[in-house]
Order: C-alpha cells, then structure tokens, then sequence
C-alpha cells in the first residue's frame, strides 16, 4: 500500500477551532466569494453560485505588495504542477506552494484564489486563505498557512468560517503551521530539479530500471553513467515521485535507499 500523498495528510490534519460556537451566518447563503474568473473579470457572488469554479487555474483575487519595514517576503514561488508562478508572502507560505507542488496528487494549485464573506455581530468580514489544490480525485483542498503560536482570536475565527464554508461547498480545509525540518530540507532539495529540463528520456528509463529493486542513490546512479549527468535526472525522478526515497528520516545523501514507486504522475 503506498504511503499517504501530502495533500492527504493536510486533509487529516487537525483545524484549530475558534472555540466560539457555530460560525455566524453558516448556512450557505450566509457566505459570499469574491474571485476573478478565467477572463479576468472580477466576481463576488454567494457561495453556492460559484463552488464549481476551476479555483485551482483561476488568478489570484488580490495583489501582494511589498512595503518599507514588512516583516513578511513578498515573492513568488514557480510551481512545476501549473507552470507559473505562485504568490507567496512568507518564507513558511512558500515552503507549503513547494509541498503542495511536490505531492503528484495535485493537478491545480492556485494562490490567494478567492476572498470569503460572512457576516459576524460586528459586521460583514472578508478573509482570502493562502492557496487551493485541485487534487487528481477532484476534490478541493482550502489551506491556509498560520504557525500555532500566531493564531490570534480574528484567526481563529476566520479559519472557523473557512473551514465551515469548505463543507459546505465539499471541499475540505487545513490550516498548517511549521514543516518537519528534515522534509523540508530533502523537499527543498529536490525542488531545485523540479523543472522539466531535468528530464532526459534515456537516461529516465536507466534509472527507472536500475531502481526497480532497491539502491543506494549514488551507488544505482553511478550504473547509470556518470555521476554528475546522472544525478540531476535521478532527483529529477524523486520530485515527480516516479522514484521513492524516505523523506522524513534523514537528509539525502550517497547512501540514501531509493526504491521503485507507485507511478501516479
């Protein structure tokens, strides 16, 4: 049985709860959703007028600027999933585009797709989560990216709201917080051979042979040819998870175990 796609770990993963009971104004026609469609036109319509939408490929509703003294970093992160780039405004935001890029599941993966309403005792507020994913079973992943120790009470209630308005439009939600240092380090890694020009056919159908039963990585890469020609494709391989390799237990080296994997990508 293959492991557990990341999108579908962040699906499991616990939501921190606002703690202050049912979300005001629940029901579905409580919600509102604020986006820019396939041609560039700006909507805002109710919740049950627009869940069908390709959020997943849309542009996102709003532009990130940087200023003098920010603490966040505005910049972008290429994602090999959708070809372009993605909004990040943070260091963290940015590590989660790479997970979500990384996990073969997803198929769209959009940032800052929509702006959600919903009305509350002190009035109408509006939150934009920080990314959708499409994944390859159709359904909707909502995930927004806030550590544990930075959840003030307007969050938390935001997230609440999200997290409501996900089920009703059937998609599911995550709120995600600081990555395990040794995925992130191994991740990072490969994602610096995510781009496509890493790809040599040749060279793909050696490793995919040489690694149908499991080896060491610079041990199998050097049956391929040489090392330095070899290598790029073999993590070019790892990032497409046409090639498996723990990611958890230990920073990538020489002697890491690759095996063969499930192809889903």
């Amino acid at each position: 049985m293959r492991a557990r796609s990341l999108s579908e770990l962040l699906i499991s993963a616990s939501i921190e709860r606002s703690g202050t009971g049912e979300v005001a104004g629940s029901r579905p026609e409580g919600f509102e959703v604020e986006y820019v469609d396939a041609d560039g036109v700006r909507r805002r319509v109710k919740l049950a007028e627009c869940w069908t939408e390709p959020f997943g490929r849309l542009p996102p509703v709003r532009t990130v600027r940087s200023y003098p003294g920010q603490k966040s970093v505005t910049r972008q992160y290429w994602a090999a999933t959708t070809r372009g780039p993605l909004l990040v405004e943070s260091h963290l935001e940015r590590h989660h585009a790479m997970l979500l890029d990384f996990d073969p599941q997803v198929k769209g993966l959009a940032a800052q797709p929509f702006r959600l309403f919903w009305p509350t005792r002190r009035g109408r507020r509006g939150h934009v989560p920080d990314f959708f994913a499409r994944r390859a079973d159709g359904e909707g992943l909502v995930v927004d990216v806030r550590p544990d120790n930075r959840i003030e009470p307007d969050d938390a209630e935001a997230f609440a709201a999200t997290e409501r308005a996900c089920e009703l439009a059937g998609w599911r939600f995550a709120r995600v917080g600081e990555v395990e240092a040794v995925l992130l380090a191994n991740v990072k890694w490969l994602a610096g051979y995510r781009h496509p020009r890493y790809d040599r056919p040749e060279r793909r159908q050696a490793l995919l042979k040489v690694f149908a039963a499991p080896e060491g990585l610079f041990t199998g890469a050097g049956r391929v040819g040489d090392r330095l020609e070899v290598l790029p494709v073999l993590y070019h391989l790892l990032w497409r998870q046409l090639l498996h390799v723990d990611l958890g237990k230990a920073v990538l080296g020489p002697d890491s175990m690759v095996k063969p994997a499930e192809r889903i990508r």
